[in-house]
């Protein structure tokens, strides 16, 4: 199988270009990640007079914020009868509230910053691989509707038609409210407005340390990094699966698994009509799910955790041939199409699968998103960033309990991946 090793999105954005200048030594917040969390942060604190230094070890985007399927998804990663067995009624209505504000955020940003990035209400399809998971879709739909009215529409195997072309499936449900868009476009249009809001992004400057400290009289923090150092009174991370060794308390608590990614080539107008007539973001009902979607040019984007490990070029390849073939179950009708590109992205997954947000040891943090990071991430950005510049904003995942690993059995190297990865599969296949 003859394909490019690119990251399809790329090759339709184009990204700012921080002016080149020096670390200043001084400025009121550091961020550290130019993704979503990163960027959307840096946007709101400038807006509100504050000197922002974002702070990046690679270039604006780089890492999941523009490596994702592009997906805009209400909800969480967990079911909302696990939620409210977890943290009671009235902290999960807060928190799918929560999740459904993060899709106006992302409409709004994109309205106000003119980002044009492809975005779409054209909701959302789940799909079930088994009877049993589709008979508690009516479930889950009875509990939303109920709990937080909000309302979801299961749909019968008999109609799954007009919604996908595959007659794999059980059945369905639909969000209406979850929307698409091309995240390099959106991640390069979010750096755009933190430059504009007066922000300063440094790329290629890692952080390697952090050292609590004052300043002319000021606490703060020093921050250690590869093109020197600057003081900042208050920092926040937004670094999600490439947190490293300078947030050690942050890199204990995050597991980093790999998502990967191929596109085909482009499809004529009827197949692709065929496959996704409705043009719905899609995903199934595993553990170890399969999740793919049109691109505004007509390719079908399909990806998964083909292997939990990050990217590498190993990993990648080996997720190529694993992804296609599942494709082609799901759709036989793309057995000849050509696949052009493949890829893959770093996610960030708490040990409870849950988003977090707050403070340790002083310092701000946004991260945990497991694959709902496009709107998560971004709200939590203008969130967190309302919190440091003194309001109160309302944000129900500040204060949760945040596991680590049991028995501290993880400094941040996820050696057990492959164990997990056998485990999700075991519970796919007994479920």
């Amino acid at each position: 199988m003859e394909l490019f090793e690119h990251n399809y999105w790329l090759t339709t954005a184009e990204f700012p270009k921080p002016q080149a200048r020096p670390l200043p030594s001084r400025m009121d917040v550091a961020v550290i990640g130019a993704g979503f969390t990163g960027l959307s942060a840096a946007r709101t604190l400038a807006k509100r007079g504050a000197k922002v230094a974002v702070l990046e070890s690679e270039t604006i985007g780089w890492g999941a914020s523009s490596r994702n399927g592009g997906m805009v998804l209400t909800g969480m990663k967990l079911g909302v009868n696990k939620l409210i067995s977890m943290y009671g009624r009235e902290l999960t209505r807060r928190m799918y509230a929560a999740s459904l504000e993060t899709i106006d955020c992302v409409e709004r940003i994109i309205r106000e910053e003119t980002i044009d990035c492809d975005f779409s209400r054209c909701g959302h399809l789940e799909v079930a691989c088994k009877q049993k998971h589709f008979d508690d879709y009516a479930r889950q739909a009875e509990v939303i509707s109920r709990e937080f009215d909000h309302q979801l529409r299961v749909v019968q195997k008999n109609d799954l038609c007009a919604e996908i072309g595959s007659g794999i499936y059980y059945g369905g449900m639909v969000d209406e409210m979850s929307a698409g868009l091309n995240p390099a476009r959106y991640v390069a249009g979010l750096g755009r407005a933190a430059i504009k809001a007066g922000a300063e992004i440094f790329e290629h400057t890692r952080v390697e340390s952090l050292q609590h400290g004052s300043h002319q009289g000021d606490a703060g923090w020093k921050l250690i990094t590869s093109r020197g150092e600057l003081w900042a009174r208050d920092v926040f991370v937004g670094t999600s699966g490439y947190t490293g060794e300078a947030t050690p308390a942050l890199r204990m608590k995050i597991i980093p698994i790999g998502s990967f990614i191929i596109t085909t080539e482009i499809l004529p107008e009827g197949l692709a009509h065929e496959l996704s007539p409705r043009n719905r973001m899609i995903y199934d009902s595993k553990n170890y799910l399969y999740y793919y979607r049109l691109t505004p040019d007509r390719r079908i984007l399909f990806g998964g955790r083909a292997a939990f490990f990050p990217e590498t070029d190993q990993t990648i390849r080996r997720s190529a041939e694993i992804l296609r073939r599942g494709m082609i179950d799901v759709y036989p009708q793309l057995a000849d199409a050509k696949i052009d590109y493949v890829w893959g992205g770093t996610l960030d997954f708490a040990f409870d699968i849950m988003p977090h947000a707050g403070q340790v040891d002083g310092i701000y943090y946004a991260l945990g998103y497991a694959g709902h990071g496009v709107a998560m991430a971004t709200w939590q950005g203008q969130k967190m960033a309302e919190l440091i510049a003194g309001e109160k904003p309302g944000n129900p995942f500040i204060g949760i309990p945040f596991p680590g690993a049991p028995l501290g059995m993880y400094n941040g190297n996820p050696w057990f991946l492959p164990f997990a990865g056998a485990w999700y599969k075991f519970l796919d296949w007994v479920s």
